[in-house]
């Protein structure tokens, strides 16, 4: 179980979480699921509800990252269930933290901040510095939606100061994805949200050069976009259109919904700029992309 837990959790980090999610659930309901129903000492139980968990958060977490919000959701809830049944409290802040960016996302910052906090909480009773990095970068994603400025470049510090504490070597394998590929992309994103483009410039930038590094098309798509929107913040319609190219030519790389939304949140970013040659190039060219999705 822990073997194929590595091998979709790669699937989806490289090629996006529609590339395996009804594999990984056909999987999961086959062999997975039956054994909970069964009778096991303690030990063994606690083991399995746990490698259960790991699993059923990534069927979320594809789920959610192509677009089936509400399947995503249920899955969420379950892995939840799983890793309170499977005693293991950084499993479970892991999970409020997907849960945590879900809601954020899905347009309830406000809940998003009570999750990520929560999740903070139940760190406490253990520790992984990159579930606490990804608790605070989560955090600091909700409170720049809710306008709350200081608040998220304080969570975004935080976020940066225990990353700084991480071992690899003793971080749970589902943590992996938790790097600073991922981190800086999503500090992109909340100083994007605060209007703060210099800021959300620097973070993608080194989001981006992370990704290239791993050959991380999805995580590299969502930086570049970011870093489109810096340009675009700033008026500099030339540089936002090369950012936007790159995005484009990422996300055809992989089955994510999250990618697609990306571009098409570019392409009402740049609306104000009217006919522009290079608004109506990058629409032409994201048309096929949009209309796949």
């Amino acid at each position: 179980m822990k073997n194929m837990f590595s091998v979709f959790q790669r699937m989806d980090i490289f090629q996006g979480g529609g590339s395996g999610r009804l594999i990984l659930a056909d999987y999961m309901n086959q062999h997975v699921y039956p054994l909970l129903r069964r009778a096991h000492s303690d030990d063994v139980r606690y083991a399995l509800c746990e490698a259960a968990a790991e699993q059923t958060y990534l069927l979320g977490w594809m789920a959610y990252d192509n677009g089936e919000n509400s399947i995503a959701q249920r899955y969420l809830i379950q892995s939840l269930r799983l890793a309170q049944e499977s005693r293991n409290p950084a499993l479970g802040a892991h999970v409020l933290a997907g849960m945590a960016d879900q809601a954020t996302l899905l347009g309830n910052p406000a809940e998003g901040r009570r999750l990520a906090q929560a999740g903070r909480q139940g760190l406490t009773k253990t520790t992984s510095p990159a579930c606490l990095a990804d608790l605070w970068c989560l955090e600091g994603r909700a409170l720049a939606l809710l306008g709350e400025k200081t608040a998220a470049a304080r969570a975004v510090t935080r976020s940066e100061k225990a990353y700084e504490r991480v071992d690899l070597e003793h971080e749970p394998e589902w943590a992996a994805f938790i790097d600073p590929a991922y981190l800086h992309g999503e500090h992109a994103n909340t100083f994007r949200d605060l209007g703060d483009a210099v800021a959300s410039e620097e973070h993608a930038r080194r989001s981006i050069g992370h990704a290239e590094t791993q050959n991380r098309a999805r995580r590299g798509a969502m930086s570049q976009a970011a870093l489109a929107v810096s340009h675009l913040q700033r008026r500099d319609l030339e540089a936002a259109y090369s950012a936007g190219m790159r995005t484009l030519k990422l996300s055809g790389r992989v089955k994510s919904s999250r990618a697609v939304e990306a571009v098409q949140d570019l392409q009402k970013r740049m609306r104000p700029f009217g006919r522009h040659r290079l608004v109506a190039d990058f629409n032409e060219r994201a048309r096929e992309l949009v209309a796949a999705a």
